[in-house]
């Protein structure tokens, strides 16, 4: 039997035509909403890469560009002299005899930035600005990490590292000044050049060798001369002993350095600045003259440094010994020998210890079991911490006299009483009392007696 419309009413035709086409809406709608739902999520996958492109580019942007880190140091000092002889006055002022005075001042103004200029990259500028009208360099370089065989390279104005306690930190000092050999005998420190830094897997043995232009540039960043000067300097040491189960509270250092220096034996009128040899040092006080000085050496050639290290540390007991010797090579006149040394004492009254740094060789960062503080409680009544205590002692001496010339001879007894605030903090408190004797003439005086008060008040960041 076949059916045709007839056969429905028109009220229900008209339903199921109704029904028909709202199920066809449908389809259409569900398969717009797919096509959307496939659009959004090949969207959101171009969306992903581009934002994971945009981060990688960013991230490769971000470690070609030297990051930086800004760090700095003050110390302010006053010293005082209760006791100095006529010969002190005269090697403090020669011309005049004038008593020696008293004075308070910055010792140190240091800014500076350091970073890394690639994955393995470093850098670091260090000025000083303890002359705000003549800042002057400090460390000054560039160089890298990680290298086969040299492990790390820095090229520029760095430590040249003759004399422990001048490759130590002046923020990790024990007194305000460096010994006397040391100062006159690695003079200023750092020059321009390059050196390697390296250390053994264990951390037993670590070493530093660089070649360096001779003359002392800091103050003014360039040397012209029609030929260059240099220095060869070298350096070794260890800690044949390192007690790993206290972390480090017991230890001993041995190292060996040697520095050869090549000099202008006379007058060069195309060398600016003129490198003589020379020796000179202040008395272990930021004083405004050397009292020990050999004055130029004419006719010296060059000269060789030697220096010896030790360090025993037991606890919170570290005692320290250098020498230091040096050999001028002269053309016609014999050859000159100077030399010099210290022994020093220190011990913590409130149990801290001296870390030492077994990859650079050198005394590390002391750290207070408690930091110094003094505050009103909310409720009544003081809190207080006393920070680190520390007291040493140091016997120094260094002869620059030999055949013709007269440079001095001294002897310092040192004594030391010193404040850590913080692990970044402290203050340093010397008295000191000092002998020269066999220097050049000076008002009739060739030596002298004194004793001096300093004190010092310091931080870094």
């Amino acid at each position: 039997m076949s059916l045709c419309a007839e056969d429905f009413p028109e009220s229900d035709l008209s339903a199921r035509i109704d029904k028909l086409e709202q199920d066809v809406q449908t389809l259409e709608a569900r398969e717009a909403t797919t096509a959307e739902i496939e659009d959004a999520a090949e969207n959101a996958k171009i969306e992903k890469v581009v934002e994971s492109y945009l981060k990688q580019e960013q991230e490769r942007k971000a470690s070609s560009r030297p990051t930086v880190s800004v760090f700095g140091r003050l110390h302010i000092d006053g010293i005082f002299f209760p006791e100095a002889s006529r010969g002190i006055d005269y090697l403090e002022n020669p011309g005049s005899g004038s008593e020696v005075q008293d004075r308070i001042l910055f010792r140190r103004i240091r800014l500076g930035t350091q970073g890394n200029i690639s994955p393995t990259g470093v850098y670091r500028l260090d000025m000083d600005f303890t002359s705000p009208n003549s800042p002057s360099m400090r460390d000054m370089y560039l160089g890298f990490n990680d290298l086969p065989i040299f492990q790390t390279v820095l090229i520029g104005n760095q430590k040249r590292p003759v004399g422990l306690d001048a490759w130590n930190s002046s923020t990790n000092a024990f007194f305000l000044e460096r010994p006397l050999a040391v100062n006159a005998l690695n003079p200023n420190i750092r020059r321009i050049g390059v050196q390697s830094y390296g250390y053994s897997q264990s951390e037993s043995l670590n070493w530093q060798a660089g070649i360096f232009e001779s003359s002392d540039v800091q103050a003014v960043g360039t040397y012209v001369d029609d030929h260059l000067q240099y220095c060869y300097v070298g350096r070794i040491s260890g800690t044949p002993w390192y007690d790993e189960t206290s972390g480090g509270r017991g230890y001993l250092h041995l190292g060996i350095s040697d520095m050869y220096v090549q000099t202008d034996p006379s007058f060069n009128a195309s060398s600016s600045p003129q490198n003589f040899a020379r020796f000179r040092t202040r008395p272990e006080l930021q004083t405004s003259s050397n009292w020990l000085d050999t004055g130029n050496l004419i006719g010296a050639e060059g000269y060789d440094v030697l220096g010896l290290e030790m360090v025993v540390n037991v606890g919170s007991l570290q005692v320290t010994g250098e020498f230091l010797d040096a050999w001028v090579d002269r053309q016609s006149d014999p050859d000159l020998f100077f030399h010099g040394g210290y022994v020093q004492v220190a011990y913590f009254l409130t149990g801290e210890y001296a870390p030492w740094d077994r990859q650079a060789g050198r005394v590390g960062r002391i750290q207070p079991l408690e930091d110094f503080f003094l505050v009103d409680r909310y409720n009544g009544g003081i809190a207080q911490g006393w920070g680190a205590w520390q007291v040493a002692a140091r016997l120094s001496y260094l002869d620059l006299s030999d055949e013709e010339v007269h440079g001095g001879q001294q002897e310092n007894l040192a004594l030391a009483l010193n404040w850590y605030w913080t692990s970044h903090s402290k203050v340093i408190m010397n008295l000191i009392h000092g002998s020269i004797n066999d220097h050049y003439s000076s008002g009739g005086y060739t030596g002298g007696d004194f004793t001096a008060l300093g004190i010092r008040f310091m931080m870094d960041y």
